[in-house]
């Protein structure tokens, strides 16, 4: 939950009591639900039109895919992991006996312990 732990939850609760007192923090915790549900639709319903203005071609359309991060993670990491698996499996079909098990030219090969990495030269 927002990465707060049980001290810091039961330090807000003491700093609500302070500020609104014991007689209006059920008020203002019943309004300040109802502001995040009423927040909720409004992105819940803006995601909606968005989604149906755009069509059916964009039918599988997340509009969390427009943030940055997750559009190089998607674009650049998901797609090399899937050409690779690609790659993989179609030299192991037609006989590919280096890629059927890992090796150290294998780049998905995970080092054991006190395994030195290989070491390219002309790389650095």
């Amino acid at each position: 939950m927002f990465g707060l732990g049980w001290p810091e939850i039961v330090a807000l609760v003491v700093i609500a009591l302070l500020v609104f007192g014991p007689e209006k923090l059920p008020q203002a915790a019943a309004q300040a639900g109802r502001t995040l549900r009423t927040l909720r639709e409004m992105a819940n319903n803006a995601k909606a039109d968005l989604q149906t203005g755009l069509g059916p071609e964009f039918a599988n359309f997340d509009p969390s895919d427009l943030n940055p991060k997750n559009f190089v993670r998607k674009h650049l990491t998901g797609d090399l992991e899937d050409e690779w698996n690609d790659v993989t499996a179609a030299a192991a079909g037609a006989g590919g006996a280096a890629y059927a098990g890992a090796s150290s030219s294998d780049p998905a090969h995970e080092l054991g312990y006190g395994e030195i990495p290989p070491y390219d030269s002309e790389a650095t």
